[in-house]
Order: structure tokens, then C-alpha cells, then sequence
């Protein structure tokens, strides 16, 4: 394992920004060739025994030289850049680089942070889904993401909005670690509403991109981000999407990659279900309704930070309370549909369902609206 000096940093830049070469290209030429100065001093016919790389692209690459200057100089002015926001730069070739990532196909060279990788970060699970949670999908996510946080399981998500934003967010509140992978420079803060929450990431997890500084969030950018959310997580859970959601992709890079992906089943008749509903139909995606189905199946994997599995809590209810519960699910329903469906009246409902609530078994929503948790 070796650490980049500056001017190797340089020619690595320098390769990536030829059109036509990607991650997977440039470790094979780099492979071949065992250093960059031996790739940039290389000949035309030398580059053509590489597979993959065709007489166009080696006519690029040998044309770099002459960029080098220029490049060294950009990078200069990034450097201190990076510096007054207390990032850094980490290449595939620096012990800080997560293993994990390192085994993914076409594997981000190039990781602009902020923050640093812990120890934890190996035991990394993704919670990823639709930028338009309903209110079923908010809780889910609350409540299996709590129930990982609490066996201090490192979050990955992609701070957008919806189940990614609720996913840090609810892993903050918990006091554990969390991973946001953004699909822009650092220095470009996507959504706006998301600073204050970039902020606190940055302060006590981290935040990775593979953009230079001043990239904006462009389209383009979030496919290729999500195979990083995926590559650094032994599992994807995804929790609401439709079937053409990002989250889907996301979950079938997870797949590519030889990681297991979970789903959480939802409501058939909520477009937000599609997405989650197919992956299990098809078998792609195992189906968990709770933290304890996934720590389960990466028993062996997380060995080394669980000690024991979630304990299945048991609160004592009385009659009423009973009958209550029994009458809501995960959507929200209000407070005079509960006490006709309880047979039970309004001022008496909304004291039992406080009491619910103060068990944790019951969310009360805007409008009084209520929820289980």
C-alpha cells in the first residue's frame, strides 16, 4: 500500500480527466505498467497491449504530458481549498481508504471527505429510498434505522431528501456513526435545506464525494454516486421507491457487487411500494420488517461489534389501550375515526393514546393524527 506524493496525485487527475478513461481502465493501465510516470512515458504501441484501451485513447493519454503544469497548478488551488474547509483528499492507494469500496468494480480513485473513516465504518449498512416518503415510509425508516443505530451500526445514505435525510437524521439522534455520500463538490451543499444536517455529519461522521470542489449536483452525478453508498456497505436496505427511483439502482449495484439487499414490504396501492414490493416479488431483495431481520443475516459479517441480537421489547397494556392499537397501523388516522373504531370516547381516546405514545408504541402527527410507531 502506498500513500500518492503530490505530483503522482498530479498525473491521477491528470488520467481521469481523459474522456474515455474511468476508474477500471486507469487501474488496469496503472496494473500494467506498476506507476503513472511509467504510463505517461509509455509509447503508443506499449498503451495498445492494454486491454481496453483503443488508438484514440492512446493518443490521449500520451497528449497529457503537455496539460501537467496546468494540472499542477489547479490542484494547488484546490489543495488549500480543501484546507480551509478541513477536508481531505484520499486516493485508492491510501491505508485510509475504506476496504469495502476497494472491492467494488470501477471503484472511485479519488475521494474528496469530510471527516474521517473510523474502525466502524467496515460494519456499514445503506438506507436508501424515496425523496417522497409517506408517512408509513417515515416511520420505517425511523424504526429500523434506530434499531441499528442502537448496535452501532454506521447509516450510508445519500443526504437527499425523504428516507435518506430522515436515515442521518435518526442515526444522529441515536449517537451513532453516519456515511453521506452527495453527488456534488464539497463545497456544494445539496439540498439547501440539508445544511445545518451536512454540518453535523461532517462533525461526527463523514461526508465523501468522488467531484472536485465546485461541482454542482447534476443529474448525471447521483448514478455514479449511488454505487459508492452501495460499495460501502455490507447491505442496502431500501425503504420506499419506485421502480425507477434511484434507490433501484442503488440496490442492483448492491447486487452487482455480491452485497445483500433488503426491502421493506409496503402498501400495494402507494406508488412508493412499487419499487420495494418488485425487488421481493422477484427475489432480489429479502424481506425485513425490523433491525433484528438484518443484523441476522450479517451475523457472521458483524461478529466483530454484536454482541447479541435487539431484544424484542414488551410493554404491558390495558384494555383500552389494547383496543386502540388495535385499531391503527403505519398511515396516519385521526383522532375521531380511532375513538369510533375503539368504541371509546374522543377525551378518553387521546388519554390512553397519549399514554401509548409515552410507551413508544404511538406517533401523534399534525392535525391530531395518530400512528404506530
Amino acid at each position: 500500500m502506498i500513500t500518492l506524493d503530490f505530483d503522482k496525485l498530479v498525473l491521477l487527475r491528470l488520467f481521469l480527466n481523459v474522456d474515455g478513461i474511468g476508474p477500471q481502465k486507469l487501474l488496469n493501465l496503472y496494473a500494467n505498467f506498476n506507476s503513472f510516470e511509467a504510463i505517461l512515458d509509455s509509447t503508443h504501441n506499449e498503451l495498445l497491449r492494454v486491454p481496453g484501451i483503443s488508438k484514440i485513447l492512446a493518443s490521449k493519454i500520451l497528449k497529457t504530458k503537455s496539460n501537467f503544469t496546468n494540472e499542477k497548478e489547479l490542484l494547488e488551488k484546490e489543495l488549500e481549498k480543501i484546507e480551509s474547509l478541513n477536508g481531505h483528499i484520499i486516493t485508492f492507494w491510501d491505508k485510509e481508504y475504506p476496504s469495502l469500496l476497494k472491492n467494488i468494480y470501477s471503484p472511485p480513485l479519488l475521494l474528496y471527505t469530510l471527516g474521517n473513516f473510523s474502525e466502524a465504518d467496515k460494519y456499514s449498512i445503506a438506507v436508501v429510498g424515496t425523496r417522497r416518503a409517506t408517512n408509513y415510509g417515515k416511520w420505517a425508516t425511523e424504526f429500523i434505522v434506530g434499531n441499528l443505530a442502537e448496535q452501532n451500526i454506521t447509516i450510508v445514505s445519500g443526504l437527499a431528501r425523504g428516507i435518506d435525510s430522515i436515515a442521518h437524521r435518526t442515526t444522529l439522534k441515536n449517537g451513532s456513526r453516519t456515511i453521506a455520500v452527495i453527488g456534488s463538490g464539497l463545497d456544494v451543499i445539496y439540498p439547501h435545506e440539508n445544511r445545518s444536517l451536512f454540518r453535523e455529519i461532517a462533525e461526527t461522521g463523514i461526508i465523501v464525494s468522488e467531484y472536485p470542489l465546485g461541482t454542482k449536483p447534476d443529474a448525471q452525478n447521483f448514478p455514479k454516486r449511488n454505487r459508492i453508498i452501495s460499495g460501502l456497505s455490507l447491505g442496502t436496505v431500501v425503504i420506499e421507491t419506485r421502480t425507477n427511483g434511484g434507490a433501484m439502482q442503488t440496490a442492483a449495484f448492491a447486487l452487482d457487487q455480491n452485497r445483500e439487499v433488503f426491502a421493506v414490504p409496503g402498501n400495494l396501492k402507494v406508488p412508493q411500494s412499487e419499487g420495494t414490493n418488485s425487488l421481493i416479488k422477484k427475489g432480489e431483495a429479502k424481506l425485513v420488517m425490523n433491525g433484528e431481520d438484518i443484523l441476522m443475516e450479517l451475523d457472521l459479517k458483524l461478529k466483530p461489534i454484536i454482541g447479541k441480537t435487539i431484544p424484542k421489547p414488551t410493554v404491558d397494556l390495558n384494555l383500552f389501550e389494547e383496543k386502540i392499537i388495535n385499531t391503527l397501523n403505519y398511515e396516519a388516522k385521526h383522532i375521531d375515526v380511532i375513538s369510533a373504531e375503539a368504541s371509546i370516547n374522543t377525551s378518553e381516546c387521546l388519554v390512553h393514546l397519549l399514554s401509548l405514545e409515552f410507551k413508544g408504541l404511538v406517533k401523534q402527527l399534525p392535525g391530531k393524527n395518530f400512528m404506530l410507531m
